[in-house]
């Protein structure tokens, strides 16, 4: 054996050593952190980070759509005669729930501006 093959070899057990010593690892893979795989002790629904603790509720109100927009975007006619600026939920989006004129829909807005809304279930 030449000297370069030696050299090539100690070179080859050495890193083979390195790549070996990540599968000891207390999670057993490597890049794996040793946390617990399943539900999460709390199971409750998250809550981001910087939310306060009194969060606002979205109103629930219903309406009939008086227009379709482009891009997912309605006019949306309320019973008391108001019209807001409305757009479909993302389940909704997933599922393909189509909407079209006239169809009754509720919808969730925000206390802080009432002239948008998100549509979350078409109701006839």
């Amino acid at each position: 054996m030449s000297r370069n093959e030696s050299i090539f070899m100690a070179h080859r057990e050495d890193s083979t050593n390195k790549n070996m010593a990540n599968f000891n690892r207390p999670g057993g893979q490597r890049g794996r952190s040793a946390r617990p795989s399943g539900p999460r002790p709390d199971a409750g629904p998250r809550i981001r980070k910087g939310a306060k603790g009194g969060e606002d509720k979205a109103i629930e109100v219903e309406g009939t759509v008086s227009a379709v927009l482009a891009g997912t975007m309605f006019k949306v006619k309320m019973s008391n005669g108001h019209e807001v600026l409305a757009h479909i939920s993302g389940k909704m989006r997933k599922r393909f729930i189509r909407l079209v004129v006239g169809d009754v829909v509720r919808m969730e807005m925000s206390p802080y501006d009432t002239t948008k809304a998100r549509i979350v279930f078409r109701v006839g």
